[in-house]
């Protein structure tokens, strides 16, 4: 089993904890856009409270470990070991609660290039549990705005996790899927689930628009966010989300495989 003082040193290494490659900038950006309600920043979350970007700050302190003062404009961002550490602790004992209820889970994530493979894992282990994992309205249109306008992009699912696609047929089975913030596609799975008769998911786990858009419907939501993502939590200081784990989202893919070990560990789900 990896232990804590390993997995603590892999992320300093790896840059998933400690110094991160988001900057300051990106980070401060996002906490005003959610501030000012930006549906991009906001990810289908409607907080109950008024956030301001000041308590959007102490919260991300608070949460995240990156630096409370105001006056801190530049250079990369900061995320606590400590508090990833916690956060994953926290997320494998939900992992473990699911797997043995035999829950029904979802999985989805809008960072395909970077995180499919440590979605799959959770899938592959919660379905060796027993658990139903759900594949809802694959092949579903889902019209996205993006930088570029509105485009539309498929729901499809890898090794059960879902993610959403450009609809080029020359690209199918190649690209993992496209990077997305939005809630929509899982407000799809969810609504094509609830029209098949069920079963609904009990919890889901994943990123951005697919833990934010899942907690304010009411369903128990995990993921990881990155200290550009206010929007996770905010949700878990607000309870529709369940926990919200600090980390870099955006390093190499083989990067996140200490950290798929430790919580399938923690989560007594290893095989």
């Amino acid at each position: 089993m990896l232990s804590t003082g390993a997995l603590r040193a892999h992320l300093l290494a790896a840059g998933l904890a400690g110094t991160v490659a988001t900057s300051r900038e990106e980070s401060l950006r996002s906490y005003r856009l959610f501030a000012a309600g930006d549906p991009r920043v906001t990810l289908g979350l409607d907080p109950e409270g008024g956030w301001d970007e000041g308590e959007l700050l102490r919260l991300m302190a608070d949460k995240c470990g990156v630096s409370g003062d105001p006056a801190h404009r530049s250079g990369p961002d900061v995320i606590d070991p400590e508090r990833t550490l916690g956060a994953l602790a926290a997320f494998a004992e939900r992992l473990g609660e699911a797997a043995r209820r035999r829950a029904p889970v979802l999985l989805g994530t809008g960072h395909p290039h970077r995180l499919l493979g440590f979605y799959a894992a959770l899938a592959d282990a919660l379905s060796a549990a027993g658990c139903l994992v759900l594949t809802p309205a694959q092949g579903r249109c889902v019209d996205i705005t993006t930088r570029f306008g509105v485009r539309t992009h498929l729901l499809d699912y890898v090794r059960g996790v879902a993610l959403v696609r450009e609809p080029d047929l020359s690209a199918a089975g190649r690209e993992p899927g496209a990077h997305t913030h939005s809630p929509l596609p899982v407000r799809a799975a969810l609504e094509s689930a609830a029209e098949a008769g069920g079963p609904l998911p009990e919890l889901v786990v994943g990123d951005h628009g697919w833990v934010c858009g899942a907690g304010q419907l009411g369903i128990e939501s995990i993921g990881l966010a990155d200290t550009d993502d206010p929007a996770l939590f905010v949700g878990e200081a607000e309870g529709q989300v369940s926990v919200a784990v600090p980390l870099d989202d955006g390093v190499r893919s083989d990067y996140y495989r200490p950290l798929t070990r430790y919580v399938l560990n923690r989560a007594c789900l290893s095989r």
